[in-house]
């Protein structure tokens, strides 16, 4: 009997909870689903301790990142923007500019750091209050 092959929200799970593991391992403090004021929701945001903020966009195959359009609208709320990838995806397809982390439901690896773009004060304030206020909204929802 053949296994079935994961689904795509299962990939995209998978990846999510890898790309978090990572995260985590770089002192980066990792939040889902992070709503942007420009209506936007990236996949993961993280906070690294010198107050960089990063923003993962997470591909579960070549399907999703060629019918996606919205990436470039998440720049303007990062320091660093990396696309997070599985082992199959064709990586040449990532943009120079971007960051690029190939990883699976276990963790993942950094295969190369982003052009960094830093955030003007108002902004970065705007996103770690963001960021500090649905963490903790999300850790108050028991």
């Amino acid at each position: 009997m053949d296994a079935q092959a994961p689904s795509r929200p299962d990939v995209t799970a998978a990846l999510a909870r890898g790309v978090t593991r990572l995260l985590l391992t770089h002192d980066i403090a990792p939040v889902l689903e992070m709503p942007l004021a420009n209506g936007r929701r990236a996949d993961l945001c993280g906070l690294s301790p010198k107050g960089e903020v990063w923003i993962v966009e997470t591909k579960s195959c070549l399907a999703d990142f060629t019918v996606d359009a919205k990436w470039p609208d998440y720049l303007d709320y990062c320091d660093l923007f990396f696309f997070a990838v599985t082992e199959a995806f064709p990586q040449s397809l990532i943009p120079p500019d971007a960051g690029l982390i190939v990883a699976d439901g276990f963790g993942g690896a950094i295969l190369r750091m982003p052009t960094p773009a830093p955030l003007a004060p108002a902004r970065r304030k705007m996103m770690l209050l963001s960021l500090a206020r649905l963490a903790a909204q999300r850790l108050a929802q028991f």
